[in-house]
């Protein structure tokens, strides 16, 4: 581990590096859009970011969002 290194943490306590995939375990509403994001939905290649919104993703119906880690699991 480097000095400076950012270090997060999903859910379920499994360390986080930018370009993992993850999946979201719980229904979330995503502010500026009627949509919402289900239980399962699968994120890839997630960006990694210092504050309270830890996690930033692409979604194809939505577009770029930030998420909690408190809402994610990662998977392989």
């Amino acid at each position: 581990m480097e000095k400076g290194e950012l270090i997060i943490y999903d859910s379920m306590g499994n360390k986080l590096f930018a370009g993992d995939n993850v999946v979201v375990t719980k229904d979330l509403k995503v502010k500026g859009t009627k949509s919402k994001l289900k239980r399962g939905t699968k994120l890839k290649n997630i960006k990694l970011n210092k504050g309270i919104f830890s996690i930033q993703c692409f979604v194809d119906s939505i577009g770029k969002i930030e998420l909690k880690t408190e809402s994610v699991k990662k998977i392989n």
